[in-house]
């Protein structure tokens, strides 16, 4: 059996070595605070008239990467979607879906091109600071004038469109 002696102070060593283990340990794990993130408010618009749509969800990449986050995105009843992101993501992609989320809007930014589900990713930091609004190629001319929209520091602005009968998936 392992008796501790009591010092003359009346103290304990074994009670002081734990104290004195808690406090290095409570000093080292103060730097590994949680990390601060940044709200990106997402407004989608219809690209033709520059109304507001209610997407049904929205898929959310940072940095380059495939992965969808979706855990960080909060959608209200009105379709606007507050994005979480971490502090050290750079770049943003973000897509729309529709019909219960089986069908993605194709983006306007890529509107005219071939593959209309490419995606282009935008600066986070440029994002906070002024805002960015996509472009729209969906649609030319008084479409273009009536859907401009100037964002807000923290808000991306989503111009999107339904897919066409040629660029939905073909039932076989």
């Amino acid at each position: 059996m392992f008796r501790i002696k009591a010092s003359a102070s009346g103290s304990c060593p074994l009670a002081a070595r734990a104290f004195f283990a808690l406090s290095c340990a409570a000093a080292l794990c103060a730097p590994l605070h949680a990390q601060e993130a940044n709200t990106i408010t997402v407004l989608t618009l219809d690209g033709r008239t520059g109304q507001p749509i209610v997407p049904y969800n929205l898929l959310v990449r940072i940095d380059h990467r495939d992965a969808i986050h979706a855990d960080w995105l909060q959608l209200s009843d009105d379709g606007v979607g507050k994005v979480t992101v971490p502090s050290t993501a750079t770049f943003l992609a973000i897509q729309s879906t529709y019909a219960s989320s089986m069908e993605i809007y194709v983006n306007c930014d890529a509107g005219m091109e071939k593959d209309t589900s490419t995606l282009h990713w935008y600066s986070i930091p440029e994002i906070l600071k002024s805002g960015v609004t996509m472009s729209n190629e969906c649609y030319k001319g008084k479409y273009a004038d009536a859907t401009r929209v100037t964002p807000k520091p923290g808000q991306f602005v989503l111009y999107v469109r339904k897919n066409n009968w040629h660029e939905s998936p073909s039932e076989e």
